[in-house]
């Protein structure tokens, strides 16, 4: 079994679009309006902004989170939580083994919360 798709809310698909593609680095992969959906593709799954949709957390790696956090803040992102470490990997069960964890989180343009995770030797 895996992952095929994503949905987040999304009220204004053109405002999402311009900040999903910005903050992804591709622009949507299709759209269908009506009913109001756009797509993302990220890694073999489907990020789809929804008019429909309930509100999602998403969490995206990025490779350099004090970078996108800059990048976004310039952009005038607003940003909630600045990079910190939630845990260390000990093991591979849930990232590289004697990593840390980085997260951050920003508002999207939908006012959906969305972490940002890397992690660092």
């Amino acid at each position: 079994m895996e992952l095929v798709q994503v949905a987040q809310r999304a009220t204004d698909l053109d405002r999402a679009a311009a900040f999903y593609t910005e903050l992804l680095g591709t622009p949507p992969a299709a759209r269908f309006d009506p009913p109001g959906l756009l797509f993302f593709p990220l890694a073999g799954v489907r990020l789809l902004l929804d008019v429909n949709a309930p509100s999602a957390l998403l969490y995206l790696r990025v490779d350099d989170l004090d970078q996108t956090v800059e990048r976004l803040r310039a952009a005038g992102v607003t940003i909630e939580s600045e990079p910190h470490v939630i845990f260390r990997h000990a093991d591979d069960t849930l990232g590289p083994a004697g990593t840390d964890e980085w997260h951050a989180f920003v508002r999207d343009s939908e006012d959906n919360l969305v972490g940002l995770v890397s992690q660092r030797r």
